[in-house]
């Protein structure tokens, strides 16, 4: 087996050649890197969680042979604390070119040059956990206006306070005690509902006294609410990995037998930029568990209003911009239910809409996103 065999997974013709050749170091977690050389990227296999040490070692092997290469750009995340960032930025006293890049604006690029997309403008709709923004706060909702080169950030969800930080994914009752807190303001501990019931509330006022503050972050992030929704149906506190709730509520959404309506949401624009209000909708989660619906016909409920959301958010942009095509990326969109009924409506609406086939959604894809906008740039 050849070296190189190792250390690629999968190559993709791109719809463009870049000028000078380019290596992204991708993310955090489920980290890839990708080699760019004139029309074809090469993508290595996933590495889980460079914060392990096997796997940084493993990133470390593959960065050493793919530098021998000679790339002239290394294109790396905006975040300053992800291991393949801070590997990146070791580099700056050699003769690399570094570019940070936006870790949404590098889920659309990845998406868009899979399906073979050249430079246009396109709507990109960029759900997942976190990613640090270009305003330095916590993106995670986002509709960005772009093309490879450029983006703006048109849209994206009310922000939500992570009590506790981090610790907010592993418990994301804490998530849902912050929407229903902001729903009924000082009384929603007195709620008639299983989850208000069993959560300690003792903690809970403790955690509000210190929000907001640096150990409880905003962050506009669609994976947060899906583990709010989720820890509120299924009245579960922790979570043993990220998204656990969340993939266990899109199970029992896709045993709902009928059809059902959309719970109710704000889009409201301020300053130029839309930002969507969830909060209708937890009100109207509490009194679907209050009358004992079930669990599956909540989570439907609740699958089909963030849909919703994604339709009346890419319309209202397309009335402004006359943008038709709509690329969907981020790890929310591995919920196939989410996927399916979004591309339905979209569809119904008129759009284009391109999904990633080869390459996960997730962060797994970042890296070609990355040495694309790289290269584009150069």
């Amino acid at each position: 087996m050849r070296e190189s065999d190792r250390f690629i997974d999968k190559k993709i013709q791109l719809p463009f050649k870049v000028r000078d050749t380019v290596l992204a170091f991708g993310s955090q977690s489920k980290n890839t890197l990708c080699f760019i050389q004139g029309d074809l990227a090469y993508v290595g296999s996933p590495l889980p969680d460079l914060n392990s040490p096997k796997d940084y070692l493993s990133f470390k092997e593959e960065v050493s042979f793919w530098l021998r290469k000679k790339p002239g750009i290394i294109a790396f995340d905006l975040h300053p604390e992800y291991q393949s960032t801070k590997t990146a930025l070791n580099l700056r006293a050699k003769s690399y070119e570094l570019r940070a890049i936006q870790h949404h604006h590098a889920h659309i690029a990845s998406c868009m040059a899979e399906n073979g997309l050249k430079n246009e403008r396109v709507i990109g709709v960029a759900f997942d956990g976190t990613g640090l923004g270009a305003d330095n706060r916590v993106w995670g909702a986002e509709f960005l206006l772009c093309d490879y080169r450029t983006f703006q950030r048109k849209a994206h969800l009310r922000e939500a306070l992570l009590a506790g930080g981090e610790r907010a994914i592993r418990e994301p009752w804490r998530l849902a005690a912050f929407w229903l807190d902001q729903a009924y303001p000082g009384k929603f501990l007195d709620l008639n509902i299983p989850f208000v019931k069993s959560i300690d509330k003792s903690k809970w006022r403790a955690l509000k006294s210190i929000m907001p503050s640096e150990f409880s972050p905003a962050a506009s992030s669609m994976g947060r609410l899906f583990d709010a929704a989720a820890a509120m149906v299924l009245n579960r506190k922790q979570a043993a990995f990220e998204a656990q709730l969340a993939m266990e509520l899109e199970k029992i959404s896709y045993a709902a037998i009928e059809k059902e309506r959309a719970y109710p949401f704000r889009i409201e624009k301020n300053n130029g930029c839309y930002i969507i209000d969830p909060l209708p909708l937890f009100k109207e989660i509490a009194a679907d568990l209050k009358a004992k619906r079930p669990q599956g016909d909540i989570g439907l409920r609740f699958h089909l209003t963030v849909t919703r959301m994604i339709r009346d958010t890419c319309l209202k942009l397309s009335r402004e911009t006359k943008v038709k095509r709509i690329v969907l990326s981020g790890g929310v969109f591995q919920n196939r239910l989410l996927l399916k009924e979004t591309r339905g409506l979209l569809a119904k609406a008129g759009f284009c809409v391109f999904t990633q086939q080869r390459l996960s959604p997730g962060d797994a894809g970042i890296s070609l996103g990355q040495a694309a906008i790289a290269g584009m740039r150069s």
